[in-house]
């Protein structure tokens, strides 16, 4: 890809706060199991909280590809932050720009953008995870407007947001999606899960008990949600897909760096040919996933302004974030993997930095449709293009 000046400015300001900001800490907020709430005030003061917000409102107005630049460079200084911002930017302010009236827009994107309110994506249930479509929340119009009664599962900063995309039934085939605020009385977060990486992100149990919101609460079609959601998984994806560059590119850099110090038999093991071949296969994997990350990106923006299809064949957006997540996702694993193995002992233990980046990766495997599920839909759109062929 050749970035354009302005990207590359972009680019650098974002390394340069994950360097100064990000790097410092993660091990800290690894081991404490939170990120301190500083860094969103930091974040919003930069813009990295509106980067997919228009100016009008207070963002940055940053195309997508862009907007994935910076991702990888804050996994590649703390995957757990880079987590919550694209959750924030992508499903919540991209789904309120996309789709929320004037007023709706008006209420919420300068306070997005600014920090103040940090957003959360409620889609997921016990038994709705990869597949929107068994989401079992109920969403009961009555004369107030509505009443949301359900439970969702693995809420990223779903004990810290300001504003909530909650998707519930509205119907007996269709869903809803709603904007709501977690003050609001009903809401409320349960457990905080105890997960394997990513231990800084919030991720938690949401119950919703009959918590009424008003008819302005509705983003959009009452009956496009599930087509709400499907387009928010595939920016969503791609985002991972940034994310999980980020993470397997700062193992690369570790193990090369500790390659040159460390020495075996009288000399540096980077002249070794079993460790060189290790860092150029992960630099291939590296390169090859940012390449899909960045197509997925172009495949979305042309899908949103009508220029393509979303959600068909293998040169839609659906199919080409699916390839990068997946891609991406096992490529940071295998190089998180290897980076340990270069590193040898002292990469098993906590105080080095490789550890921490093969338990982020894998993470990259799960969250937002497991490598099956990526493998499932691609498989899918070859199988459509074979049939219309």
């Amino acid at each position: 890809m050749i970035w354009t000046d302005e990207q590359r400015e972009i680019q650098a300001l974002a390394h340069d706060f994950a360097e100064k900001e990000l790097r410092p800490a993660t091990s800290g907020w690894d081991a404490d199991r939170d990120l301190d709430d500083g860094i969103f005030d930091k974040l919003g003061e930069v813009g990295f909280l509106g980067m997919l917000i228009p100016e009008e409102y207070g963002g940055l107005d940053l195309d997508l590809g862009t907007y994935l630049l910076v991702i990888e460079e804050l996994a590649w200084g703390d995957a757990s932050t880079a987590l919550a911002v694209a959750i924030h930017n992508g499903p919540v302010a991209g789904l309120v720009r996309g789709y929320g009236t004037p007023a709706q827009r008006e209420r919420w994107l300068p306070i997005l953008a600014s920090g103040s309110h940090l957003g959360a994506f409620a889609l997921s249930e016990p038994g709705a995870g990869s597949d929107p479509s068994l989401v079992r929340t109920v969403a009961e119009p009555v004369d107030a407007g509505w009443l949301l009664t359900g439970e969702k599962r693995w809420v990223t900063n779903g004990a810290r947001a300001g504003l909530v995309v909650v998707f519930a039934r509205t119907g007996d085939d269709t869903l809803g999606a709603f904007l709501v605020d977690p003050e609001a009385a009903g809401y409320s977060v349960g457990g905080r899960e105890v997960t394997l990486g990513l231990r800084a992100s919030q991720t938690v149990t949401v119950t919703l008990d009959r918590l009424e919101v008003p008819p302005d609460a509705l983003l959009g079609d009452p009956q496009r949600g599930l087509s709400y959601a499907l387009s928010a998984l595939d920016v969503g994806r791609a985002g991972v897909a940034a994310q999980a560059v980020g993470i397997g590119r700062a193992a690369m850099e570790h193990a090369a760096k500790y390659s040159l110090v460390r020495k075996q038999f009288g000399e540096e093991i980077a002249r070794f040919g079993a460790v060189q071949a290790k860092l150029a296969e992960m630099a291939r994997q590296i390169s090859g996933a940012r390449l899909l990350a960045h197509a997925a990106a172009d495949a979305i923006t042309a899908a949103a302004n009508g220029q393509g299809h979303a959600r068909k064949g293998l040169d839609g957006a659906t199919a080409r974030a699916a390839m990068a997540k997946l891609a991406a996702s096992e490529a940071a694993s295998w190089a998180a993997d290897e980076a340990i193995q270069i590193y040898g002992g002292y990469g098993y233990m906590k105080h080095y930095p490789v550890e921490q980046l093969l338990r982020d990766a894998k993470g990259t495997e799960i969250y937002e449709g497991t490598s099956e599920i990526m493998r499932h839909v691609v498989a899918r759109e070859v199988l459509r293009d074979a049939a219309e062929s």
